[in-house]
């Protein structure tokens, strides 16, 4: 994977958290913590291909998704 590519993926990731993060009213500190204990950033990592030619509001659902299927509870 060339450097552009990871950097391409890392930014992706990182905008995913963010508005993972504000559509579950929650800090990105907490929003990243989430998403690592319940898989959705492996999810990310794994699905990148696919996730990133979706909307975001899209792969923000399918986190929410993993995240529940993993033990993940939203308050």
């Amino acid at each position: 994977m060339s450097l552009s590519e990871k950097k391409n993926r890392i930014e992706y990731m990182v905008t995913c958290v963010g508005d993972f993060a504000h559509a579950h009213k929650m800090t990105p500190a907490d929003a990243f913590s989430f998403l690592q204990k319940f898989k959705g950033l492996d999810f990310l990592a794994d699905c990148y291909d696919v996730e990133h030619s979706r909307s975001i509001d899209a792969t923000v659902d399918d986190l929410a998704e993993v995240c529940m299927r993993n033990g993940g509870v939203f308050a």
